[in-house]
């Protein structure tokens, strides 16, 4: 009878951590998704904030051209805003392309977290 116990115990032990470890994966895929979220929203923020910063920078260079066939030093002025809306617009593109490039990282840990598990599964089956 003892043994009957023990061997349901165990089958119990066996079941418990397989839905804690399941549970746990969940958890992690969870994670990473919202990491991923978060990811493609600042790609999207920094690619408008490039388009919008390029629109405003190539108005102000329309405006500079302008102005500078008028007089005194008012194509200073806008010469200098032009360069800081490139410059800013220049800057956005840049860290959007960057993140472009960084591609995505969506399930990566959750994937090495199950490599990690099959590694240990098959090394215990291979022990006597």
């Amino acid at each position: 009878m003892t043994q009957n116990g023990g061997l349901f115990s165990a089958l119990r032990g066996f079941v418990t951590t397989g839905v804690a470890l399941v549970r746990t994966r969940l958890e992690l895929l969870k994670i990473e998704s919202q990491e991923e979220v978060g990811r493609i929203a600042g790609l999207l923020l920094w690619g408008m904030a490039a388009t919008l910063l390029g629109v405003v920078g190539v108005a102000f260079l329309a405006m500079f051209v302008t102005v500078l066939l008028w007089e005194t030093h008012r194509e200073l002025a806008l010469g200098i805003f032009s360069a800081l809306f490139l410059t800013a617009a220049a800057v956005a593109s840049i860290t959007a392309l960057r993140l472009y490039r960084q591609g995505s990282r969506l399930f990566a840990a959750s994937l090495a977290e199950l490599r990690h598990d099959e590694d240990a599964l098959k090394a215990g089956d291979s022990q006597p």
